[in-house]
């Protein structure tokens, strides 16, 4: 049987992700020569040529293509090997790194969250940032889950699952006024200023489409990418806010603001978003199974 060096695949993957091995060469600290050699050893453990070259550029051949997918695979399952270990081994406390979406709203954050929250053996890290820059991080095992509103496509190369967590109808929100008489959907929305989230959000989508049918052209006095500038504004504004009740859920139980109209027809999602790994992190196993009961 032959013998498969894991470094050898590890300059491989390199020479095949620069498409030279000068270049790879310089990434690596090697000299070219000494790289060239570790490949042709690669090469003759499996009894195949790797590269080819075309016009100065090494190409893979279609061996070269089998032999990267299992690299990424091998190396892949190398980093969820160095988390486990990393995590587990030789601690009292347990560690889950959570990415959520930016425009995700921070009270069903923390609603998700809360379970851990007091647990003195749980680390949690938590980070904000896009959708893309998020997955590009759970790809790289950097991240163990996703949350966000919108779910992802699960492809061979990512793996991504997508569990809905809840979904919530919308609403018109705003202030309670003295003498306030029933919001009358879609008339008063022709007088009545209105805070929308922007164009991106799939529920402005959905808002938009309504007010289509309706003939409408609201009075749009802002537009809101982010779900905690959306709640201040919804505070601040004289008309009314389109929002899930989630993000403005404390001030709806003090009255500081009141539901005047909600949209059964439009839902916002809430997803977590999760890799394929053969270890999964314990601790979000954990709180996905309680979530389902």
């Amino acid at each position: 049987m032959a013998f498969l060096n894991y470094h050898h695949l590890r300059y491989f993957r390199a020479i095949a992700m620069e498409g030279s091995l000068t270049k790879a060469a310089k990434q690596l600290k090697l000299s070219q020569s000494a790289l060239s050699v570790q490949l042709r050893s690669l090469e003759t453990s499996l009894g195949q040529a790797l590269f080819e070259r075309k016009h100065k550029t090494l190409m893979l051949t279609e061996a070269g293509r089998i032999a990267l997918e299992y690299a990424h695979a091998i190396f892949r399952s190398g980093e969820e090997l160095s988390d486990v270990l990393k995590n587990h081994a030789g601690r009292g406390r347990g560690l889950l790194r959570v990415g959520a979406a930016s425009n995700l709203s921070r009270n069903f954050q923390l609603s998700f969250l809360r379970p851990l929250i007091p647990r003195d053996d749980v680390e949690l890290i938590i980070h904000s940032g896009t959708l893309r820059e998020l997955l590009a991080q759970l790809q790289n095992h950097k991240l163990d889950v996703v949350l966000s509103n919108t779910p992802v496509r699960r492809d061979a190369e990512t793996g991504f699952h997508s569990h809905l967590l809840d979904e919530q109808s919308v609403s018109l929100v705003g202030h309670k006024k003295r003498g306030m008489r029933p919001f009358r959907f879609p008339e008063d929305l022709r007088k009545t200023p209105i805070v929308l989230p922007s164009l991106e959000s799939s529920i402005r989508t959905a808002f938009d489409i309504l007010m289509d049918q309706s003939g409408i052209r609201p009075i749009i006095a802002a537009e809101v990418d982010d779900m905690a500038m959306l709640r201040l504004m919804a505070r601040e504004t004289h008309g009314v806010t389109l929002v899930p009740p989630v993000v403005v859920k404390d001030e709806l139980e003090t009255g500081t603001l009141v539901e005047r109209h909600r949209f059964p027809q439009i839902k916002e999602t809430f997803y977590a978003i999760t890799p394929s790994r053969r270890f999964p992190n314990l601790i979000l196993r954990e709180l996905m199974r309680e979530k389902k009961k």
